[in-house]
Formats: C-alpha cells, structure tokens, sequence
C-alpha cells in the first residue's frame, strides 16, 4: 500500500595511461599521497569509465576506500578496523598497500570479481606504473605492502558479495495523485533503482532511518512547498537570481565526483598525511554509500511525485491553495546551457527525500566530525556549470544543495530538509560506532 494515501563512452585508456605516468612521475611533494592518487584514478574508473550514475557511484568508492583504510591501518594501527587488519610490521610501504588495494577492488582477482573486471586492460598497466615508482625501503617493505593490499582487498570484496547490488528493482505503485510516475521531456526509468535494497555499510538495515515522509497534498505545508518551488524552480522564474541559477546548475554535476574532488582538496589544504587521508576518504566515502541506499530505500517507499508532475496535475491534489499549470517547466530543462553533458532534466526516480541533500548531509557532518570543526574554508569547481564556487564553512555548502535542488524546479524543501536529516543521522551512527581510535591509542591519550 501506498503510504501517501493514508495521507489524502569514450574508450580512455589513453587518458588513463597518460594519467597514470603523470602521478609517478611528479616528485612527491608536489603530488598527494597514494590514497589521494588512488582516489583520482578511482573516480575515473568509476564516474568516467564505468559511468555509474551519481546514487550508485558513492558504494564502489566506499568500497575502495574502506580496502584502503584497512590496508594503510594494518600498519599504523592507531584506528579499529573497518573489516579486516591482516598482520604487518610498522616498515611495510603504505603506499604499495595502498595501490594493491584500490587496483584490487576495482578489477578483482581470478578468483574473485571485482568492481569493474572488464577495466583491467586499462588499470593494469596504471597500477605498473605506479608500481614503478614506488620505493623499497627497506627491502622487502613494498612486497609486504602489496600483500597487505591485496588481503583487505579481497577482505572488502567477500564482504560485499551478494549485499543486494544489480538486484530486482522495486514495485512501483499504481498511478495516482501525489505517486511518482516517470516525467517529461524524456519519461526515463531510475538507472539503479537497486541502490536502495543493497545492504548498507555502516548501518544495521536502511529501514532505521525511514523520514517523517511527503507533507499530506491537502496541507498547507504541502501548499507552501509547491508554490515555493513552482516560482523560484521555474525554468522562466523572474525572482530566481543568477546566483541561485548557477548554483543549482553546479550542486548538478556528478555528486559523488564533485565531493571527492573536496575531499582531495582539503586534504591539501588541511595537510593530511597518508593515514589520515585513508581515514579521511573511507569515512566520508562509507557516510556517502550509506546516505544513498537509506535515501533510495525511503524513495520508493514514499515513491513521492516530482514538482513538474505535481504542478501539472495540481487540480487533482485536493488543496484549493495550489493551481495546475499543464505547462509549466523547471530550470532543469534540455534548453538550460550547460558546459557538459548530459543536459538537465527531472531525475528519473520518486523524488522523497531528495538524494543530494541525504549524501551531502552525511558527508557535511561527516566532515564537521573529522576535523572537529565546521568553520573551514574550501572552494570548488563544477564540471556541469564549469564555475567555482566558495564556501566558509562546510555547512553553508549544505544549505545551499538544499537550496538548489528548489531551484532547479526538481525537489520539494520538505524532501531536501528530510534528506539532509537522514545523512546526518548516518555521519552520527559512523561517528559512534566505526573509525574509533586503538585500544592502545585511546590508553596513551589517558596516561
């Protein structure tokens, strides 16, 4: 039933390669460490090569980032583990253990699939090259770095076996006022509508952090939502500014991609060093999967209608506060310019709650909690309205995701408030739970 109703490619080995002997071939102190050249050719495999769409995308980069936490925390040991902590001498390479166990998690073992094994062509001669590069001091070290690698790497793959990914897609609910059904201009389907049935990182189940749900459509809440919405949201709106233009246009580009270029960015600017940015990247990275598949399963419980949907058809909502207007448009639109495809459209899933504000509240927390503060700056740059953007503190960038999704004509407030309410409620669960420091550490800060 319902719930609403009780309610009335380019091929790119090339680039790759290219990619691959810039990073060793640039001295270390101009580059990052391996977890940030990692995580760039990550992104590449999973964002640009495999094209994995922005609510699938944040469960391979956790998965590549969790191995790596594991890998590089077997040899410091100064946190608990996420999964696995194979036995280490504290001289082994971090660095190899680094790379085997990214490479690992994205192509697999013969044995064992990876993420993208059909990738492994163009990641193998990457992962020589880095190889390549790699020092080994003292002998033996980078060997014994690569085992380390290569065990929690196979440690993240077994774990994730049958967790529900690439599964059946949920039932949708018969049309009605207020349910979702797919919209104009192109009437797509989600392309992973799995996401939300896939067992979740961090969490016990997804259900746990079910949201308070859609305002009821005879509300004045609901009113007040799609009156908002339908003016500022709208693709020939005269009170949206160009600010508020530009930034619903860049909160569009490809989340998990645009928030792991923040992530490489502060880590320069806050001067993290190989182990904390392994730290660093797997607990925003796990935040981020977990934000998405609680999101995913909420939406289609809810399985709410998207604001062109519901302006449209607003005289069959019952609230005499709200008027149909059978033509009406968001800024998320194919004539909307843009530096890089693919052209906006409505999201081609229910929209309650809204998944950018879910993945960024958990991140946003998540690094208010790392850092233990929010006041720092950072800026960023988005390939989708190819301008950089400011903030001063972390929250302000998500205030204004929830601002944006409104915007762009895409979202409700409501979904983006209840979104952002959930993936904090993941940043705090993670803060409790995981990522604690050693037994040992936790002693020596008491004496």
């Amino acid at each position: 039933m319902n719930p609403m109703t009780q309610f009335k490619k380019i091929p790119i080995l090339p680039l790759l390669i290219v990619l691959a002997f810039a990073l060793v071939a640039v001295p270390t102190a101009a580059r990052g460490d391996a977890v940030t050249d990692w995580n760039v050719i990550a992104s590449t495999a999973i964002v640009s090569t495999a094209g994995q769409s922005p609510h699938a995308a944040p469960l391979s980069f956790a998965m590549v980032h969790g191995a790596v936490y594991d890998a590089v925390n077997a040899i410091d040991r100064g946190y608990q583990p996420y999964l696995a902590q194979p036995p280490s001498n504290p001289t082994d390479s971090k660095e190899a253990a680094t790379a085997a166990a990214a490479f690992r998690v994205l192509v697999g073992f013969p044995d064992l699939p990876g993420l993208f094994p059909a990738q492994l062509p163009a990641l193998q001669p990457i992962y020589n090259a880095y190889i390549a590069g790699l020092p080994d001091n003292p002998p033996g070290s980078r060997t014994a770095g690569f085992a380390i690698g290569e065990a929690t790497a196979r440690a993240m793959l077994t774990a994730r076996l049958n967790d529900g990914r690439f599964g059946p897609p949920p039932t949708l609910y018969p049309p009605a006022p207020g349910i979702w059904r797919p919209t104009p201009p192109n009437f797509g389907n989600d392309p992973a509508p799995w996401v939300g049935n896939v067992r979740p990182f961090i969490l016990p189940n997804a259900e746990m952090l079910r949201t308070d749900g859609p305002n009821p459509l005879t509300s004045a809440d609901y009113a007040e939502d799609f009156n908002e919405v339908k003016e500022l949201g709208s693709l020939t709106s005269i009170t949206r500014t160009a600010d508020q233009t530009d930034a619903a246009i860049f909160w569009n580009d490809h989340a998990a991609a645009l928030w792991n270029r923040i992530f490489r960015a502060l880590a320069a600017s806050q001067g993290l060093d190989i182990v904390d940015d392994a730290r660093f990247f797997a607990m925003e990275n796990l935040a981020a999967a977990d934000g998405a598949i609680c999101c995913w399963n909420d939406k289609y419980y809810w399985q709410s209608w998207r604001p062109i949907t519901a302006i449209r058809e607003a005289d069959t909502d019952g609230n005499p506060t709200t008027e149909a207007d059978p033509t009406w448009w968001p800024l998320f639109h194919v004539t909307t310019p843009v530096c890089n495809p693919p052209l906006l459209v409505t999201p081609p899933f229910p929209e309650h709650p809204s998944g950018h504000s879910s993945v960024s509240g958990a991140i946003v927390h998540t690094l208010q909690n790392f850092f233990g503060t929010d006041k720092i700056p950072f800026s960023a740059f988005s390939n989708k309205s190819c301008t950089t953007r400011s903030f001063d503190r972390f929250s302000e960038a998500l205030k204004e995701v929830i601002d944006a999704r409104v915007w762009g004509g895409i979202h409700f407030r409501t979904a983006d408030v209840q979104g952002a309410v959930l993936g904090k409620k993941v940043a705090h669960y993670l803060k409790r739970n995981y990522f604690r420091a050693a037994p040992q550490q936790r002693a020596a800060r008491l004496r």
